[in-house]
């Protein structure tokens, strides 16, 4: 992210009608914070630059969260499911990994590459485990008002990110479908 300087800001905000005291109030900061941005009398925090940015977006509409990107319909295994009923729901679905979800809440993720891998540590087939034996219990989750960006980021180092509300899968997002959003 580059960072914007205080006129970048100021010419922003006003080229979307806001007030300082609007945009104060969509950043969750306060008005005479804005204006000392503005004029370059103070150095705000990322985190505070962060929300102001991002308040600015809003406004004029750029933010992609990851409620436009995810898939709504989440494929997805119990944590006690066969291994080889995972692995069936891949190859019929087209998937190379799959969330393990229980009651709603995620667990982890199991991919082909986990059940190559636990199929070469052991010497007797792998089919027949629970999914929880082979799953990767590393998942990474983000609220549906999570800006691309963020979203992007884990996906640095995740396979996969889910999209939790109150506590539930609501949706997924994987690499294809930010850079289906990019293109």
């Amino acid at each position: 992210m580059e960072l914007p300087t205080p006129q970048d800001l100021k010419e922003r905000r006003t080229e979307l009608d806001l007030t300082q005291s609007e945009l104060a109030e969509r950043a969750d900061v306060s008005q005479p914070l804005i204006a000392r941005v503005e004029g370059g009398d103070v150095d705000p925090r990322l985190s505070t630059l962060r929300r102001i940015v991002n308040a600015l977006e809003e406004a004029r509409g750029d933010v992609v969260r990851a409620e436009d990107l995810m898939h709504q319909n989440v494929v997805s295994v119990a944590p006690d499911d066969a291994v080889e009923s995972a692995r069936d729901v891949m190859l019929t679905e087209g998937y190379s990994q799959l969330p393990v979800v229980r009651d709603g809440s995620p667990q982890g993720i199991i991919s082909n590459t986990d059940i190559r891998q636990a199929s070469e540590r052991r010497d007797e087939p792998v089919g027949q485990l629970p999914v929880a034996e082979v799953m990767h219990e590393s998942v990474s989750t983000v609220e549906p008002d999570t800006p691309l960006e963020e979203v992007d980021a884990l996906l640095n180092h995740h396979r996969t990110v889910l999209v939790v509300s109150g506590g539930e899968v609501v949706g997924i997002v994987t690499e294809a479908d930010i850079a289906a959003q990019v293109s």
